[in-house]
């Protein structure tokens, strides 16, 4: 077995730099040029690659540890059997481009993206100058972030920017000119080049070692006062504060996961090293913020949650003193759905179209089936008919299979319908899936062992996933019409109520005729009021003559 350290190579200047993160573990088979440990100091992120490929065998350093040029950070086993150095997981750093000379005196400087390898119209995600700021020599101007990789453009002159040529969208190729900075004279710099970032690394820098200026920290700002029961992380307030979104500390893809999150960087408590934010931190946030939010609205745990949403605090008041009281706690599934209800009903724009169906001939035709299959042991209800009908409305309106991802609506081309279910700790959809390929007693067997499932507690995740639209039926209890809130990320929900026997006018007289309510909430973003009422139509017309549903 022939070992060997991995050291920390030339790092310039830099010494003592602690390690913030561990990227292989004993035992791990590494290739040549692969990350072992990143390391951070108060103006660079850097990585350190193996030198050779094999097998790691011994860690020589943990989080928090400083290390310098020379320090063993592993000891791998280079006999074991290694993949070859060009399959290391890094993409390989991008070549250095030289960078424009100014004029002499000074003078304005196109600075263009730098060869980037094979990557090409890459999304300029983030502007990080404006017009009129005073740049350094290798100070960062824009982000760029390809399906693989987040990269950052230098600038390869110090100087003012006299013109951003890029917009928020833009894509751009290696060539392209993002800004013009009128050079001061200062002597250019090759400019480093932004190379793919591999969580938190970057360019090769001096030694092999793989970096990414990340500049100085900033000085921490102030925390808001956390939500109450919610630790350290502060509140939702709507729009991003630009300033303190800049000043935060953190890698360009932790920016980007925080602007598509809406959530302001300058508000998150940072965890990392020198107060740097890290992916961790963000997610804790916005499950403070969506912990808090069901919390405003129904006053559990009180406090001042309601000031949290911009509202008037939710009322404190001593239930005790106008009578005798018994406080129960929520069950944990009233909790879990009683977030995401509320969050589906805040931000998502719901109409409810109610409508009417004859199910006349339909009930009849299920007392029947119940009647000649009354052996078989499997209850044929009204949900099962309304699940089949439901497909083909689904396929008939595909907009109503579909889910909102961004700019996008994703059409599916499965059926997978959920219904809701009552149980004695509370709300849960549990989803029949490829209802299209299924007959009403299927359909009718699988509801039923599904929704003893899900009254014995015994649901799993797969059970309750997938969905593409949902069926809430409050037939067995009563009522004529009610809103159901959509199940996110679906776009649209049924309701139905009690069916009632009502007099109906059939061009000669009035005939009892047995009518189901039908209520159908929709996202008003993907659905408008007229298709919605067509869809409602015809699935009334489908319960009231089944025979369609087979066309």
């Amino acid at each position: 077995m022939a070992k060997q350290e991995l050291k920390v190579p030339d790092v310039g200047d830099y010494k003592d730099i602690p390690v913030i993160e561990i990227l292989v573990k004993v035992g791990d088979v590494v290739a040549k040029e692969q990350s072992l440990v990143t390391l951070e100091s108060d103006k660079a992120t850097m990585e350190v690659p193996a030198d050779t490929a094999g097998t790691v065998v011994e860690l020589r350093v943990k989080l928090g540890d400083k290390v310098s040029e020379g320090t063993v950070v592993a000891v791998i086993d280079t006999g074991a059997s290694a993949p070859a150095a060009g399959l290391a997981p890094q993409p390989e750093p991008a070549k250095a481009a030289a960078a424009p000379a100014p004029a002499a005196g000074g003078g304005a400087v196109d600075v263009k993206v730098p060869d980037i390898g094979d990557y090409k119209d890459i999304p300029v995600i983030e502007i990080l100058v404006k017009i009129g700021d005073t740049v350094k020599v290798e100070q960062s101007l824009v982000t760029l972030e390809s399906d693989k990789a987040t990269m950052e453009v230098p600038s390869s002159v110090a100087g003012v920017v006299k013109a951003i040529k890029v917009s928020l969208g833009d894509k751009v190729s290696e060539g392209s000119v993002v800004v013009v900075v009128e050079s001061v004279g200062a002597t250019s710099a090759a400019s480093s080049t932004p190379s793919p970032l591999a969580g938190e690394g970057g360019g090769e820098g001096a030694g092999g070692i793989k970096a990414t200026v990340a500049g100085p920290p900033p000085s921490p700002s102030p925390q808001p006062s956390p939500v109450k029961g919610e630790g350290a992380n502060p509140a939702p307030t709507g729009a991003i504060n630009e300033a303190n979104f800049s000043k935060a500390h953190a890698s360009p893809s932790i920016r980007k996961i925080a602007r598509e999150l809406g959530v302001d960087l300058g508000r998150v408590k940072p965890t990392g090293p020198k107060n740097r934010v890290m992916l961790e931190d963000v997610r804790a946030f916005v499950k403070g913020v969506m912990s808090a939010l069901p919390t405003a609205a129904t006053g559990v745990g009180g406090g001042d949650s309601g000031a949290a949403l911009g509202l008037l605090p939710w009322p404190k008041v001593d239930f005790a003193k106008f009578g005798a009281i018994e406080a129960k706690p929520l069950s944990r599934i009233k909790k879990i759905s009683g977030a995401n209800l509320h969050r589906n009903w805040v931000m998502i724009p719901h109409v409810t179209n109610h409508d009417e169906c004859d199910i006349t001939d339909l009930e009849a035709l299920r007392v029947q089936l119940n009647t000649e299959n009354a052996k078989s042991g499997t209850k044929v209800t009204m949900l099962a008919f309304v699940i089949k009908a439901c497909v083909a409305a689904l396929q008939k309106f595909p907009d109503f299979n579909a889910s909102l991802d961004g700019d996008n609506l994703v059409y599916k081309k499965y059926f997978n319908i959920g219904f809701a279910a009552d149980t004695p700790n509370g709300l849960v959809v549990p989803v029949l899936k490829n209802a299209d390929q299924k007959g009403i007693m299927q359909i009718a067997k699988e509801m039923g062992e599904l929704s003893l499932k899900a009254r014995e507690g015994k649901l799993g995740p797969a059970d309750m996933q997938g969905g593409c639209f949902s069926i809430s039926s409050l037939g067995g209890i009563g009522g004529t019409a009610f809103s159901p809130i959509i199940n996110a990320p679906e776009v649209a929900i049924l309701g139905l109520s009690r069916g009632e026997i009502k007099p109906k006018w059939n061009g000669k007289e009035f005939t009892p005729k047995l009518m189901l309510p039908l209520s159908l909430s929709y996202d008003h973003r993907v659905i408008d009021g007229a298709t919605a009422a067509r869809f409602n139509a015809y699935l009334g017309s489908l319960l009231s003559d089944f025979r369609r549903v087979a066309l």
